[in-house]
């Protein structure tokens, strides 16, 4: 192990990281931010750990691997421009919810695409530096 503050700091970081990660993939669909700028947040909170520990300890705490989060990401994208094209819209039509969420605001399909650029910047970014801390 190296440098016990680096170990410390990564440990209390990383659950900051991806709460403010979350915080700006809910934002982002009415302000600047969203999945995309989330997305490499949390993958930061991803690598910081990995280097503070090793990759196979941010891979455990992961607990998927970054090729699934990419595909998951692509269908969920996919699955909110669909749910316009089913409804007899255009495909990516943005839809909402009547009713928003005390905390969150309104829900709707930008949002869900927001989700699914999130999971895929987390998961290509990850795949990248996993597999470069790797070799």
């Amino acid at each position: 192990m190296g440098s016990i503050i680096l170990y410390l700091a990564a440990r209390y970081l990383m659950p900051l990281l991806m709460v403010f990660s979350v915080f700006l993939l809910i934002r982002g669909h009415n302000e600047i931010g969203g999945g995309f700028v989330g997305g490499l947040v949390a993958a930061a909170a991803f690598i910081l750990y990995a280097i503070a520990n090793n990759v196979q300890a941010a891979r455990r705490i992961l607990r998927v691997q970054p090729r699934t989060l990419v595909a998951a990401g692509l269908l969920v994208a996919l699955l909110s421009g669909l749910i316009g094209w089913l409804s007899g819209k255009p495909f990516m039509t943005g839809l909402w919810l009547k009713d928003p969420l005390p905390v969150i605001g309104k829900i709707g399909t930008p949002l869900m695409f927001d989700v699914g650029v999130y999971l895929v910047v987390i998961g290509v970014t990850l795949l990248i530096i996993f597999t470069l801390a790797e070799d």
